[in-house]
């Protein structure tokens, strides 16, 4: 199964304020800044702070960054204060103290240090050092938006996004996002993707959400990798490529994205863009599981039941269907509950089985609604109930799942927990059947054959049960070869009959057997 675009925001990360003269670090360069900063050189101080920070010229020790900062600091120095506050705040080189950060890039921005303004804004919108204040925030992150901070602006805009310290607002994220994403920032870019692709804040449009994929994903950002790969599985915004999905895909999986591995082991299982390759797509899913992503685990179950990748192993089945249910996987779920209601791999239990397909029909797997509904029509695993069969079958039928759709046809047409109502019955037959449903299209013909809820019409009749039995079901084709030994809703057809008979006593159907004695009856 692939998964969809979702919007996707980064959470806010502190730049890192760094830098030091645009030259080449040497040995000697650096004895200078030692001899220098000894004087009492604070620009000199600072560069040395960073190359322990870095390691250039040295080998790195944040200890030493953090005294070489602390001299140039005291004296000042705005950068020096900033990438101080930044050791506090990751506890690099010193005690970490979200407090001292606050104070030391409180420091720089009184001197107009950019990324302090940066950084002190992140403090307030996390809390960290500080009381939080989104609104102070929002205030910091524009002024260094204003003075050209390349995270600002998307840090801005994901607080327009949500609403926090400014009115809630997607246009003015989108305004943001691209104050950061023109100049190159790749997590801009990806948020300025998703919002064209989800229309939220700019008009809809796949190709502007492709381009701004691409420009992330081509600066190496995982998440615009795989989002890059779906627009190509399914041909959104460019031209429709199974190859260049499986590029991107693999290009973000590599990077460790969880989403990814699993869509690259779809890729894989079924042949799409690579060389179909069970093993493959195992390990992969596997990767992706083992990061907790519950897909993964649910599409190694699958191929542990159906066999694909190992030998089939339904006690593995049931361990990895087991490992996404719990996990919230609504599909893993239905069937894990299948695997206990069938005793497959687990040990039969009709309630366990009522519980996952409860979880599975509480998240709207109509499938799972529906076997909910069997389950209190028949009391297995849950105590006999009419009504609650009722309800279950009709949230199935409603979302147009044509098993529950023929299985309230049968409740409405017996009366059990709804008064009888045969009209409705056969309406609900006549969706069943308009699917295929076999069973759906036999009770159709009944409703036809005895006029219950319709006119009578033994065409009509004999039309269903033709469907039914082109299906191989061995009612229908009992009941057709009946209407052809009769001549109704057909002409009369004793080799028809016998056809239409003998396929349905060959699976066992006792009125077909029933029906054949007496066609041979002399």
């Amino acid at each position: 199964m692939l998964k969809k675009i979702l919007l996707i925001v980064c959470p806010v990360l502190l730049f890192v304020s760094l830098r030091a003269a645009a030259i080449e670090v040497t040995s000697e360069k650096v004895e200078t800044w030692k001899q220098a900063a000894g004087k009492g050189d604070a620009a000199a101080q600072y560069n040395l702070g960073v190359c322990y920070h870095n390691g250039e010229g040295v080998a790195l020790d944040y200890h030493e960054a953090v005294k070489w900062y602390r001299k140039a600091a005291e004296q000042g120095h705005p950068w020096a204060q900033c990438n101080l506050g930044l050791m506090y705040e990751n506890g690099q080189g010193v005690a970490r103290s979200y407090a001292e950060a606050v104070t030391w890039y409180r420091k720089a921005v009184g001197q107009g240090e950019v990324n302090a303004l940066n950084n002190l804004g992140a403090m307030y919108e996390n809390g960290k050092g500080v009381t939080r204040d989104y609104i102070e925030a929002a205030r910091l992150y524009r002024m260094a938006s204003e003075k050209g901070h390349p995270w600002s602006p998307y840090f801005l805009g994901n607080l327009y996004l949500s609403g926090k310290g400014v009115v809630k607002s997607d246009a003015d994220a989108v305004v943001w996002f691209r104050k950061s994403a023109e100049p190159g920032n790749a997590a801009a870019q990806f948020a300025l993707g998703v919002m064209y692709v989800s229309g939220k804040g700019v008009s809809k449009s796949d190709a502007e959400g492709a381009k701004w994929f691409r420009k992330a994903a081509e600066q190496g950002h995982a998440e615009a990798q795989h989002n890059l790969g779906t627009m190509y599985l399914y041909g959104k915004g460019v031209a429709k490529s199974d190859a260049e999905a499986a590029k991107w895909y693999r290009k973000a999986a590599d990077q460790g994205n969880a989403e990814a591995q699993c869509q690259l082991g779809n890729l894989y299982q079924y042949g799409r863009g690579v060389a179909r390759n069970n093993a493959e797509a195992m390990a992969w899913f596997r990767k992706s599981a083992e990061q907790g992503f519950p897909l993964a685990s649910f599409n190694i179950g699958v191929m542990y039941e159906s066999g694909q990748g190992d030998l089939r192993n339904d006690a593995e089945a049931v361990k990895w269907y087991r490992r996404a249910a719990e996990q919230g996987d609504a599909k893993a779920q239905h069937n894990l509950g299948n695997m206990c209601r069938s005793g497959r791999g687990v040990a039969q239990s009709d309630v366990e089985a009522a519980k996952w397909y409860r979880k599975a029909a509480d998240q709207g797997v109509a499938e799972s609604q529906c076997q909910l509904g069997s389950m209190y029509e028949h009391g297995k695993g849950v105590a006999e109930n009419y009504t609650e069969a009722v309800k279950w079958y009709r949230k199935a039928a409603d979302q147009g799942f044509a098993d529950a759709q023929n299985q309230l046809g049968v409740m409405y047409k017996n009366g059990k927990g709804v008064e009888p109502d045969e009209v409705e019955a056969v309406r609900l037959y006549m969706l069943a059947a308009g699917q295929g449903n076999a069973r759906a299209q036999n009770n159709l013909g009944g409703m036809y054959l005895f006029g219950r809820g319709v006119a009578q019409s033994d065409t009509e009749a004999a039309k269903w049960f033709r469907k039914s039995a082109g299906q191989g079901d061995s009612i229908g084709q009992t009941m057709l070869g009946m209407m052809y030994s009769s001549g109704k809703g057909s002409p009369k057809s004793d080799p028809d009959a016998e056809k239409w008979i003998r396929k349905a006593a060959d699976q066992a159907q006792p009125q077909a057997r029933e029906e054949q004695d007496k066609l041979h009856k002399p």
